[in-house]
């Protein structure tokens, strides 16, 4: 029979977000899961040049196994040949598609909890477009239904092929290979391993660069951590450790390894906005593209050149630096979330004694949670200073964010738009925005402000900027029933304040 993409996505709910398509593992019945995956192996042989060959790797959720069978059936019935690289981080997986020039599939849900999960496409160039999901969704596909029972579950599902290892290794040696095996030499990191898959290669990248390693908080459940909203769980087993374990910092990334999470010596986690701007500053990067939900210290800083303001959502980041593309600048990109982007080649002079190296690290233009923990951590051996020191330097905007979890994506847009048209922004948060801080230690008169919205910018969400200078962005999760909430004032305290009186009032929007 023949099926339509676009009839499969609205029978099961399961669509593309921000990182590719994503549901609930029940609606992701291996019927669902095989048609993305035809759709997708169809419109690479339409649209790019590649041998019949497709590479696959998942996370450690407990549904990753049952729909990696059903993408090696797809390619089967393709008479496509795959590669399965096994449990390994999503930029390992796209890295070595970029490397052989082939599409791979990462199935993973990320950071969402286990009852959900995900399928994120890479063409042969790297990850896909907005403009390569459409193509993807128009695909119809031709296919035996008999294949599935009643359910839409393999009536004989395939066993995985044996694991290819050499993504893996060939992600291991990125690293050693750029910044050196003593790069991290006389630093001591802890790694919290939790369930992400990347958990093991961590530790064995960071042996490999010099540092001694104190892995800690493994979980044979998987646990969701999502680097943008950190859980109070999370914050408080970094600082208890640390409080244990001397350590210089801690690393941590999400489920499938591709968001970072850096804490400092005393456990406390940065924001990836923050650890993206050190990381940039690190490498030497000269031009950014990052979303519109980004600390503003990235402007501040005067670090860059060239800065490209997006839409939230990596393959808007992309487009962001193939717009900032020049010969001989480097480009790179980040996420609130952390993830980094490396659109150039990097090359650098390294010293050691009397030898002058050059090396250079490829591009890898899909988000990657090692370089800019790496790149920080490099930067503090260097400058002989801790996190936090480098922290110091940076211009005072602090950023929070959380969000309303359970809470319909068209109900929260249905308020946007409410909000939009009313011109309600001042009305509701203006005043939160004219309320001195009660954290406020200079002694002074506080400034009189009126909570006037002097900046409004509408790229994703509904960004306001007040004349107090404090920015309130409400924005719908776009791979998660949620609604967000992203705070920056010039104040650690006072951001929580602002975060914390915002979120009581998108609470009543329940209703």
């Amino acid at each position: 029979m023949s099926v339509a993409m676009q009839d499969v996505m609205k029978q099961s709910g399961v669509a593309f977000g921000t990182s590719g398509a994503r549901g609930l593992v029940s609606a992701m019945t291996d019927r669902v899961c095989y048609v993305y995956a035809r759709s997708f192996i169809k419109y690479c042989e339409a649209s790019y040049k590649c041998e019949h060959t497709i590479a696959i790797a998942g996370d450690l959720r407990p549904s990753t196994e049952r729909i990696l069978k059903s993408l090696v059936q797809a390619g089967a019935d393709a008479n496509w040949k795959v590669i399965y690289c096994g449990r390994i981080p999503s930029p390992a997986i796209a890295m070595y598609g970029i490397d052989k020039h082939l599409p791979t599939i990462m199935v993973t849900g990320s950071h969402i909890p286990a009852d959900r999960n995900g399928i994120k496409f890479n063409h042969p160039n790297g990850e896909i477009t907005k403009a390569d999901e459409q193509g993807i969704v128009s695909q119809s596909v031709d296919f035996d239904e008999a294949l599935f029972d009643d359910k839409g579950m393999l009536k004989n599902a395939p066993e995985l092929p044996a694991v290819e290892t050499e993504a893996e290794e060939n992600y291991c040696k990125r690293y050693p290979d750029f910044f050196g095996s003593d790069a991290l030499h006389g630093l001591t990191i802890g790694v919290y391993q939790h369930s992400a898959v990347g958990r093991d290669i961590v530790v064995r990248v960071l042996e490999s660069l010099g540092a001694t390693v104190k892995p800690f908080g493994r979980s044979d459940v998987f646990v969701p951590v999502d680097t943008e909203a950190i859980r109070k769980e999370d914050e408080e087993l970094a600082r208890e450790f640390t409080h244990k374990d001397y350590v210089d910092a801690v690393f941590s990334t999400d489920g499938d390894s591709d968001r970072p999470l850096l804490a400092d010596d005393v456990g406390m986690w940065l924001r990836g906005d923050v650890l993206g701007i050190l990381a940039a500053q690190s490498l030497g990067i000269k031009r950014i593209a990052t979303p519109v939900s980004c600390n503003t210290s990235l402007e501040k800083s005067g670090s860059f050149e060239k800065i490209c303001r997006t839409r939230i959502g990596s393959p808007y980041v992309i487009a962001g630096m193939e717009s900032l593309v020049e010969n001989g600048v480097t480009v790179a990109g980040y996420e609130a979330n952390g993830g980094f982007l490396l659109e150039t080649d990097l090359t650098q002079e390294f010293v050691n004694g009397d030898k002058r190296e050059v090396r250079t690290l490829k591009a890898l233009p899909t988000r990657d949670a090692l370089l800019p923990m790496i790149a920080v951590m490099v930067m503090v051996r260097k400058e002989r200073m801790c996190v936090v020191d480098l922290l110091r330097k940076l211009p005072k905007r602090f950023t929070v964010s959380d969000r309303l979890k359970e809470f319909p994506t068209e109900k929260s847009k249905a308020k946007l738009a409410e909000i939009r048209e009313k011109n309600l922004g001042e009305k509701l948060f203006g005043a939160l925005a004219a309320k001195p801080s009660k954290f406020a230690k200079d002694g002074s008169a506080p400034k009189a402000f009126q909570g006037k919205i002097i900046s409004l910018n509408e790229v994703d969400g509904y960004r306001m900027e007040f004349d107090s200078g404090d920015i309130i962005h409400l924005r719908p999760s776009g791979n998660a029933p949620e609604f967000r909430c992203y705070v920056e004032t010039e104040g650690k305290e006072r951001s929580a304040e602002l975060l914390a009186d915002c979120l009581k009032i998108m609470e009543g929007w329940r209703k």
